[in-house]
């Protein structure tokens, strides 16, 4: 979180980053980490103000030696850290990496819960996201005549163990 306050950037392996990176925000679910009074939620988040693919080398050159040091990662470049006047928690922890919601669901959530999107909704930001994918590619990465159904393939949506129901 220091990173991004201060630098204005967080990083994410490409190994296990979402299918599409594309998007205006990103929130920041707070670990055990945090301490008690920040555990288990999310209280910041962030304006997307771009993506670069790099390595984890030309983030962090003073750590030449590490073992992932030659490993992709996106670069997302941020805006000023932005604090929610009520923070979403969690009431059963359930394990997740990414997820995708809506502004509206995001602003008015109070459980994690609260930021699913179903029905009708989901397959209009499903197909959003997508539009915003199609011929998206991070700064350093040249890709020519690739089947677009093949890239949208090769990405790496993260949702695990996530019930929403109930």
């Amino acid at each position: 979180m220091e990173i991004a306050r201060v630098l204005g950037w967080y990083r994410i392996p490409l190994k296990t980053a979402p299918k599409i990176i594309n998007v205006d925000f990103i929130a920041f679910y707070q670990t055990a980490d945090f301490g008690i009074n920040h555990k288990s939620c999310i209280e910041k988040y962030a304006e997307v103000r771009g993506v670069e693919l790099t390595t984890r080398n030309e983030l962090f050159k003073e750590e030449p030696d590490h073992p992932r040091a030659s490993e992709e990662y996106y670069k997302i470049q941020l805006g000023p850290l932005l604090t929610l006047s009520n923070p979403i928690s969690t009431d059963n922890w359930k394990r997740f990496l990414f997820f995708y919601t809506t502004g509206e669901k995001f602003f008015a959530a109070k459980k994690i819960r609260d930021l699913s999107v179903t029905g009708f909704e989901r397959n209009v930001l499903w197909n959003s996201l997508r539009e915003r994918s199609e011929g998206f590619v991070p700064e350093q990465v040249e890709v020519k005549n690739v089947d677009p159904n093949l890239l949208f393939l090769l990405g790496n949506l993260s949702l695990s163990n996530l019930d929403f129901s109930g």
